[in-house]
């Protein structure tokens, strides 16, 4: 008798390939922000300060391993019936945003290093959070699903919150982080609604596939997509701090540490705009209708609004340093949105202003709060009007701090700040945003006012009418030099202000290119 042999059917491949190599960066920062983690239940009080060395080392290991991907033609996390729709994409705008994420990240873990001694704060909870943070933010840039979106926004979100609130016993920063916390999760919410929205639409959750099942999406599902598409951008657009979704940012950058208030300024946003990248010109182009008109109102409004409020800043008014910070990182949101809402109207690679104004954005803002958080050390009002006669104190820290508020506000020396706003500026006129450039030259022209007005401060002398000081000013330590870790941070940001004033080709060349794959 003959045996008959059937063949079965040959199952698919279920299993996902993994590049390492591109997912290196993330993948050192959370075990290291691991090993923290790990080493703070052995280590003794007095050797827990080597805890943050050793999380600078991990921040400049996770940010040098970008180098080898610099091609920006790696995937992983794919498909294995459609390998063009991948989870993870190191291109070359997901490489550009995690340099910008973990560099700023070093520099805000080099401000922390005296922060978390000097507040007494926890070091390992502190540590810990901040590096897990800064994982989910470095991912979210090379996210390619909408889950995976989510996800980092939630990593890079939750830490944020308990590093808000890590000033045990402080009125302010526990209703700082309580306000941040209960605002962002009702943002996560309605941007979760929008996801299952459009998954129920599409069928699917990769960008690629998203976005090609949008242009043929049925007439019954079309009122679906589109709720879908708006309520998804919520979640990032409170990222970015753009009105209406503003309103956590002052009270929690006053109640927060300084470096973490500097960290959300700079890598929360990057986080914001990242996402709102990611899901309008990739996933949500077929609907460019809807989100471009909204996206350039809102970005109308949030320059308008964040300058008209830093405009009003008291230079005695208490925490009136940190406020103005504050309402201007709203302002210049406000211009970030710009090329995004003009990518609606002409093609992607408008999204190329964005990432050069966020790289010399994140550089100056960073060094500004640097800069703040050494005159806090003998100031701690934060006022203003403390930063009067800077230069003849601290000459270095005050000529930083002038070419950073001039940068800012795009005013010479500071060439790099004038060419960004340039760049911007020029992508509303190419999208035919006409109006949205007026505006914009509008609030540039406000925003020179209070820069300028913060700039005069520094250099003059000392005010000879002034109160004494309050008791908070006499109890506040004076030490004899500024700690080196503070210094290094303020020495980076303005040696590298300075050589992209020198050399703006240096990030606009981002502004002139295609960072997506064709």
């Amino acid at each position: 008798m003959t045996a008959l042999t059937v063949a079965a059917p040959s199952a698919p491949n279920l299993v996902q390939s993994v590049d390492w190599l591109a997912i290196a960066p993330v993948v050192v920062t959370a075990a290291v922000a691991l090993v923290v983690l790990v080493a703070d239940l052995f280590l003794p009080e007095p050797r827990k300060r080597l805890l943050g060395w050793v999380s600078v080392a991990g921040l400049a290991a996770a940010t040098a391993l970008l180098l080898p991907l610099r091609t920006g033609e790696r995937t992983t996390f794919c498909l294995t019936g459609d390998p063009t729709a991948c989870s993870y994409t190191a291109d070359h705008f997901a490489l550009v945003v995690q340099f910008l994420v973990l560099a700023g990240a070093l520099v805000t873990a080099l401000l922390s290093v005296t922060a978390v001694r000097d507040a007494r704060m926890p070091a390992g909870e502190y540590w810990f959070l901040l590096l897990s943070s800064a994982a989910g933010a470095a991912l979210l840039p090379a996210s390619r699903d909408l889950a995976t979106l989510i996800v980092a926004l939630e990593v890079a979100s939750l830490p944020a919150f308990a590093l808000v609130g890590m000033r045990r016993g402080d009125r302010l920063s526990s209703e700082a982080a309580l306000k941040f916390f209960l605002s962002s999760v009702t943002a996560t919410a309605v941007s979760l609604l929008g996801v299952s929205f459009v998954y129920a639409a599409t069928g699917s959750l990769h960008l690629t596939q998203v976005a090609d099942r949008l242009e043929e999406v049925p007439g019954q599902l079309d009122t679906l997509a589109m709720a879908g598409v708006a309520l998804t951008l919520v979640g990032f657009a409170f990222k970015t701090a753009a009105v209406p979704f503003h309103f956590w940012v002052p009270d929690t950058y006053v109640g927060a540490p300084l470096p973490v208030a500097a960290y959300l300024s700079v890598i929360g946003k990057a986080v914001g705009f990242t996402g709102l990248v990611l899901v309008t010109v990739i996933a949500f182009p077929a609907y460019s209708d809807i989100w471009g008109p909204a996206l350039a109102v809102l970005a109308a409004l949030t320059m308008t609004l964040g300058n008209a409020a830093a405009l009003r800043q008291s230079a005695a008014r208490r925490d009136g340093a940190v406020r103005l910070l504050a309402w201007s990182s709203v302002g210049q949101a406000g211009y970030l949105l710009v090329p995004i809402a003009a990518a609606a109207y002409s093609d992607r690679d408008q999204i190329g202003a964005t990432v050069a104004y966020a790289l010399m954005y994140a550089v100056v803002n960073l060094g500004a709060f640097a800069v703040a958080a050494l005159v806090a050390r003998t100031k701690p009002l934060q006022r203003i009007a403390d930063y009067r006669g800077l230069y003849a104190e601290r000459p270095l820290a005050a000529l930083s701090l002038a070419f950073f508020l001039l940068c800012l506000a795009g005013l010479p020396p500071g060439i790099v700040g004038l060419f960004a706003k340039v760049a911007v500026f020029r992508s509303a006129v190419d999208a035919g945003l006409g109006w949205l450039a007026v505006v914009m030259a509008v609030n540039v022209v406000v925003a020179l006012y209070y820069y300028l007005r913060w700039t005069a401060l520094l250099f003059r002398g000392p005010d000879p009418d002034a109160d004494a000081p309050e008791p908070a000013d006499r109890e506040a330590p004076a030490p004899a030099r500024a700690p080196r870790p503070v210094v290094v941070a303020i020495a980076v940001t303005a040696a590298t202000a300075v050589v992209l004033s020198g050399a703006p080709q240096l990030v606009l060349r981002f502004a002139a290119g295609s960072l997506f794959p064709q």
